[in-house]
């Protein structure tokens, strides 16, 4: 899974990087946290590349109650055609989520020590995700998004056994409208893994350069 990650680059860093035509104002954040509004890449109308900020934790557009609805911030690839939750938004409604860094723990009896996980060559990569919009009865609209994963690679088996799906800059474009097996055939970004002593700690390259 992937429950917390890392974005602390200037909006025109994001502009530069993606290519955007649009970019919402967003704070950097060394722990971002499910339930908060994250920076996320889609497709407008008009068909710019656009960054606006939506709430983590997926709420379809069908839910009566938000109040109880679950909201996943996962959701597997192996079955997002076949669970209600996300087959909608798999087939109409993909996007990008940039982040520098992920996080998980791996468990050795009740410890559990913390790894960051980087891109090798760039410092952003692209994680695929789903977003909703949830319409209230007053007209209020709430966009949601999640995190798609897949099982993990080598560098992530020894910590857990699910990681993000991050896609490769070539397969940006068949995510956000294309079909969907052009966007996976290309390989993604290589990691790196390091354990560290907190989430939220800044990497040991940017504590060189303070």
């Amino acid at each position: 899974m992937c429950g917390r990650f890392a974005l602390s680059v200037t909006a025109e860093k994001l502009i530069e990087f993606f290519g955007l035509d649009e970019c919402a104002d967003f704070v950097a954040n060394l722990n971002i946290t499910p339930g908060t509004d994250i920076p996320v890449i889609r497709h407008s109308p008009e068909g710019k590349r656009v960054l606006h900020l939506l709430s983590w934790g997926l709420l379809p557009h069908w839910v009566k109650n938000p109040e109880t609805a679950n909201r996943p911030i996962n959701a597997r690839i192996e079955t997002l055609s076949e669970k209600p939750y996300f087959r909608d938004a798999y087939h109409k409604r993909r996007c990008l989520i940039p982040a520098e860094a992920f996080y998980e723990w791996k468990r050795d009896g009740k410890a559990k020590q913390p790894y960051r996980f980087t891109p090798n060559k760039e410092a952003i990569m692209a994680f695929a995700g789903l977003w909703e919009s949830w319409k209230a009865p007053d007209g209020e609209v709430l966009r949601t998004v999640c995190i798609v994963t897949t099982v993990a690679n080598d560098v992530m088996k020894p910590v857990h056994d699910r990681m993000p799906v991050i896609l490769a800059e070539d397969s940006w474009a068949a995510w956000l409208e294309g079909p969907v097996e052009a966007a996976l055939a290309h390989s993604p970004c290589a990691l790196s893994a390091e354990p560290i002593d907190k989430i939220g700690e800044p990497p040991l390259r940017q504590l060189k350069m303070l």
